[in-house]
């Protein structure tokens, strides 16, 4: 009897110990959240074109767009579905960009998506992949040569997935991009969707980038950087 008791005991401080942490978690999660939203006010009103006479409707529709998504952050648990489904919505508001320098407002944008996808991931609430360690051993020499250095060692599909970083792209746009025309073309699109750097939003549609093709064009963009450094010093 009195093990029964002690093991009830035990069982209620672990229950209230578990409730405490997620507790704590939903506050923290919610005081992020807030700063977020300070922070999104803060860049867009730095960052967009000053001179575009668009400014003041895109600031309020990108205000919209990534409130919605920094709303995620006071959620438990955030599916990689809702996460594809808000990266599908950025690209639809940039295929409606009319001007070349639209760009710019929409790469600030998509930074800032990232950066609340990557503070989801440090709140522990959103994990496209299983979590891994961050050294050496998790480095699987098989994965990265068959599902990222090969399919980028191609200059024409990291043309291709370059394209796709603010905007979707149309087979045609590929095409006139890249020179290649149809099997050519979609060989190398082939490479790119089976190795889930980017994706066809349905059949026959626009291509679109990944979060995946994403991370990895943004890592080299970071070791370009690194590396062009280098040689100047």
């Amino acid at each position: 009897m009195q093990r029964d008791v002690k093991r009830l005991i035990e069982n209620c401080n672990q229950q209230q110990i578990e409730l405490l942490v997620e507790s704590s978690k939903k506050d923290f999660c919610n005081a992020f959240r807030e700063y977020v939203r300070q922070d999104i006010q803060d860049n867009l009103e730095k960052s967009m074109v000053y001179s575009c006479h668009m400014r003041e409707e895109c600031q309020s529709r990108f205000t919209d767009f990534l409130e919605k998504n920094a709303g995620l952050i006071g959620q438990g648990d955030v599916s990689q579905d809702v996460i594809v489904k808000h990266q599908s919505e950025l690209l639809g508001l940039a295929e409606e960009a009319p001007y070349k320098k639209c760009d710019k407002c929409f790469l600030e944008v998509n930074a800032l998506f990232r950066k609340q996808i990557r503070l989801m991931r440090a709140l522990r609430i959103y994990s496209s992949e299983k979590d891994q360690h961050e050294d050496l051993s998790c480095l699987s020499e098989k994965y990265m040569v068959n599902n990222v250095l090969g399919p980028l060692s191609n200059q024409q599909r990291l043309q291709i997935l370059k394209s796709m970083a603010t905007k979707t792209q149309t087979f045609s746009q590929l095409s006139e991009l890249t020179g290649l025309k149809g099997g050519n073309l979609l060989f190398h699109l082939q490479k790119l969707t089976e190795t889930d750097m980017i994706l066809q939003r349905h059949e026959r549609g626009d291509y679109m980038i990944t979060e995946k093709g994403y991370s990895v064009l943004m890592a080299l963009s970071e070791l370009n950087c690194i590396l062009s450094r280098k040689n100047i010093s």
